[in-house]
């Protein structure tokens, strides 16, 4: 059986006599590729909130590798490997990718706080920064200062960041967001070229990225999971057709 990085298990959340969790029960396996979907007002943004920590639930249990973190706030979740691209600190615009990206480095090693110039002759810090840029394909960015990028390339950044920390469980909150469409199968190439440990949830609108990327899908409506399985499986079954993809199967 594949070792689990994420389990959610019977996740509830009410505010008031709203329920907005229904049940919810989620398992990510350790390298996963997995995408979460639904139409707006499903509760997506809630259910991933419940799962980084922004929102403690009313009923239910989040573990990370078998370790109940369900009471934990959402930084310490980030220091047991569960990292939300929202959760990034903001870019500072006027710093370099590679700047940005090695004080992140550097954040997550404990290394005190110091100009770049004194960073950057740390060999370690430079290697690995440069590391995460080729796996987001952002080496010919990494003397840009952020303030030249568009959305986009911001969006990479983030990501990379978000590897600086180590994560073993990545909630990517819909990294094509801002991309033109002829950009996003290269963002799936890229997504799907991370680590192969790394376990990935991925919350995204666009569907064409959704079935590039996933392996599998979870369907979201009305706060409770209403399919789940294999991407092509999920492509074509009617009660996700009905409510979320139109009466074709989505291509």
């Amino acid at each position: 059986m594949d070792q689990t990085a994420l389990e959610v298990e019977r996740l509830n959340k009410t505010f008031g006599a709203l329920h907005v969790t229904r049940d919810v029960s989620l398992r990510l396996p350790v390298g996963a590729r997995q995408a979460l979907i639904g139409p707006n007002g499903a509760g997506k943004t809630t259910l991933v909130n419940l799962i980084s920590g922004l929102l403690q639930p009313s009923s239910g249990a989040i573990r990370i590798a078998g370790q109940d973190v369900t009471r934990l706030s959402a930084e310490r979740r980030v220091a047991h490997g569960l990292v939300r691209t929202f959760q990034i600190t903001s870019l500072f615009p006027k710093l370099t990718v590679a700047e940005n990206v090695g004080l992140a480095v550097t954040a997550r090693s404990g290394i005190a706080w110091r100009p770049w110039s004194e960073i950057s002759r740390n060999s370690a810090v430079v290697d690995e920064t440069a590391e995460y840029l080729r796996m987001l394909r952002l080496l010919d960015l990494a003397h840009q200062p952020i303030i030249n990028l568009a959305y986009g390339q911001r969006r990479l950044v983030e990501i990379a960041l978000a590897l600086a920390l180590k994560p073993k469980i990545l909630l990517l909150d819909e990294p094509s967001a801002g991309l033109p469409s002829a950009d996003r199968r290269a963002l799936a190439n890229i997504l799907l070229g991370l680590p192969s440990d790394l376990a990935i949830l991925l919350i995204e609108h666009d569907m064409s990225l959704v079935f590039l990327f996933a392996k599998k899908i979870s369907v979201l409506v009305d706060g409770a999971i209403l399919a789940e399985g294999e991407a092509e499986e999920v492509r074509r079954d009617p009660r996700v057709l009905a409510v979320y993809l139109g009466s074709r199967p989505h291509e």
